[in-house]
C-alpha cells in the first residue's frame, strides 16, 4: 500500500511530548538542589522581594527607608519601576542594590543549569515570567548577561518577545502541527498558574507569517483563583466557562477556530495528560492519577464548531518558551527560564539543527 503525504504528516502531539513539531524538548521542570534547597527558588520573584527587604532593613532602623512603609512583597512592578525612574536617588540606590544581588544569584543559577547534562551546549536562554514585564526585571537580566560574559560563559540571554501573560497563550500554537492549523483563524489557549488562570484566543495570522511570528492574543480573560478558596472541580468548570465564552466571542467576530485547545500547566505532564509532580500550588489535588484535565474539559466542551475537541497539555515554561520560536531560529540548542513564583525551565533543540 502506498503512503500518501497526508499519512506522513506528524500527528497531534501527546501531552508533555518530548518531540514537538519544531523542537525536541530535551528537559523541562528540572529541579536542581544544593545544601540550601532548590536552586530555582533563589532566582524567583519571592527571592527578589527578600533581597529588596534585606537592603531596606538597615534604612528602616534609621527611620529613612526611601521606599516608604509598604512591605517589599506588596510593591508592584509598576511601583518599583516608577521609584526607579522618578524616585529620589536613595530609592534608586536601594532598588539597584537588590537588582545587583539578584543578577549575581541568577548568574550562579544559570551556571548550575548549564552544567546539567541536558543543558550542555546551550547557546541562548530566553528569560520570561513575571519579572520580564518590568524595567527592574530587564535590568536584572541585562546585568546577568554582563556577569556571564565577564566569566567567559558564551550564552546569550534574550528577553521573551511577547508580554509574559500573552506568551503563555501564544506558545500553545507551536504545540500543534502546522497542517492542523491550516484554514483556521485561531485556537483556544489556557495558561494555568499558581495564582491566575488565563484563557483566550490566539489569532494565528498565518497569511502574514507561516512561522506564527505574527500570532497574537485576539482576546483573553484572567481569573485570580488565588484570591478565592476554590476546589479543583470548580476550577475545571471555570476554565470550561472561560473557553465557552471565547468560543462565543470568535463566533461573533467571524473568527474560525480550529477544534484545538493548548494548555500550559505547571509540573511534569504525563503522556496521558495527568500531572506527575509540580502542581502543588493549584487549587485541590491536580496530581491524582484519577484526575485528567483534558478528559474533563473535553466532556464539558465536546465540540468546537463542527469537530470534536482535541486538547494538548504541556508544561507552562515549555509553552512560554515556544512563543519565542520565531526569534530563536539561529540557535540549535536553547533554553527558557521563567521567573515567577518559582523558576520555570525548559531546554530545546531544533529538530533541523545539529545532533
Amino acid at each position: 500500500m502506498s503512503v500518501t503525504s497526508a499519512d506522513r504528516r506528524p500527528a497531534l502531539s501527546s501531552h508533555g511530548a518530548q518531540t514537538l513539531p519544531s523542537v525536541e524538548v530535551d528537559s523541562y521542570n528540572l529541579t536542581l538542589k544544593d545544601d540550601e534547597g532548590f536552586i530555582g527558588d533563589k532566582a524567583s520573584r519571592g527571592a527578589f522581594h527578600a533581597m529588596l527587604e534585606k537592603w531596606r532593613e538597615p534604612l528602616r532602623e534609621l527611620g529613612a527607608d526611601p521606599l516608604g512603609e509598604q512591605d517589599s512583597e506588596q510593591l508592584s512592578k509598576k511601583q518599583l519601576d516608577k521609584l526607579l525612574a522618578e524616585g529620589d536617588p536613595a530609592a534608586g540606590g536601594v532598588i539597584h542594590s537588590a537588582v545587583e544581588e539578584f543578577a549575581q544569584t541568577l548568574t550562579t543559577v544559570i551556571r548550575r543549569f548549564l552544567r546539567a547534562a541536558n543543558w550542555r551546549n546551550t547557546e541562548a536562554i530566553v528569560v520570561g515570567g513575571g519579572m520580564r514585564g518590568s524595567r527592574v526585571g530587564e535590568l536584572a537580566v541585562g546585568r546577568t548577561q554582563m556577569l556571564l560574559q565577564a566569566a567567559g560563559i558564551d550564552v546569550k540571554l534574550e528577553l521573551i518577545q511577547h508580554h509574559p501573560d500573552e506568551a503563555g497563550l501564544i506558545g500553545s500554537a507551536h504545540l500543534m502541527p502546522s497542517w492542523m492549523l491550516e484554514g483556521y483563524d485561531g485556537i483556544l489557549a489556557v495558561d494555568i498558574g499558581g495564582t491566575n488562570i488565563r484563557a483566550g484566543i490566539v489569532e494565528l495570522r498565518l497569511k502574514k507569517a507561516k512561522d506564527l511570528s505574527k500570532a497574537n492574543v485576539f482576546a483573553s480573560d484572567i481569573w485570580r483563583h488565588g484570591d478565592e478558596n476554590t476546589k479543583r472541580d470548580e476550577a475545571v468548570q471555570r476554565i470550561a466557562d472561560m473557553l465557552e465564552e471565547h468560543i462565543r466571542i470568535a463566533e461573533k467576530k467571524d473568527l474560525k477556530l480550529a477544534p484545538l485547545v493548548g494548555i500550559a500547566c505547571p509540573g511534569l505532564i504525563r503522556e496521558d495528560g495527568t500531572i506527575e509532580t509540580g502542581a502543588q500550588n493549584l487549587p485541590g489535588n491536580w496530581e491524582s492519577s484519577q484526575f485528567n484535565l483534558a478528559d474533563q474539559l473535553c466532556s464539558l466542551i465536546p465540540n468546537i464548531g463542527d469537530h470534536s475537541t482535541h486538547i494538548v497539555i504541556h508544561n507552562d515554561a515549555v509553552v512560554q518558551g515556544l512563543s519565542a520560536l520565531p526569534i530563536m531560529q539561529s540557535y540549535d540548542h536553547w533554553g527558557v527560564l521563567t521567573i515567577g513564583t518559582g523558576l520555570g525551565n525548559a531546554r530545546f533543540s531544533m529538530r533541523n539543527g545539529k545532533p
